[in-house]
């Protein structure tokens, strides 16, 4: 158990992961970019409920029938950095299911629908955002990517803390 805020975040197929890093490594400023490529579930859930919250997630992460799949949809300018954008119609229930479980603990931030994203590129003068925005539009394609499962992490002020993953049933 922590007594530090927990992130839940999606965890995606290796190859997907592996192309997301990537675009962190290429486009995020180095100095801060101490974090893999994540979406991002919950970002302040109460670590003292720690045993609660791994508790409920083990028996919903083993009642789904396998991995989710993704669409990856596109790019957004987020004015200092860049996004691409995710898409799956069972993501969004699962979220609400959640947010109704762990109601009394949400922050306002995540008591907000779902919009899911994985952030390339962030915290830069908004040219230099706009620049890449334009670069990487030009030549996207929609493609696919999968939801494996679930990682549970400890927010201690710069890089995250794993404290645990939860594999869909049938997933990576």
């Amino acid at each position: 158990m922590t007594n530090a805020p927990l992130i839940l975040t999606l965890t995606l197929d290796a190859a997907s992961q592996a192309f997301f890093d990537e675009q962190r490594r290429r486009y995020f400023p180095p100095k801060i970019n101490y974090l893999s490529a994540h979406l991002t579930l919950f970002h302040a859930l109460p670590g003292a409920e720690e045993s609660a919250i791994t508790q409920h997630l083990a028996k919903m992460a083993a009642a789904q029938p396998g991995p989710l799949p993704l669409q990856v949809t596109g790019l957004k300018f987020m004015g200092r950095g860049v996004m691409y954008t995710l898409d799956n119609p069972n993501l969004p229930a699962l979220h609400r299911g959640l947010q109704r479980q762990w109601q009394a603990w949400l922050s306002p931030q995540d008591q907000q629908g779902l919009r899911p994203h994985i952030t390339a590129q962030n915290k830069v003068d908004p040219a230099v955002a706009r620049a890449l925005y334009e670069e990487l539009t030009a030549g996207f394609q929609p493609f696919e990517a999968q939801g494996t499962g679930l990682a549970l992490w400890a927010y201690k002020g710069g890089p995250w803390e794993l404290r645990q993953r939860f594999a869909f049933r049938g997933g990576a």
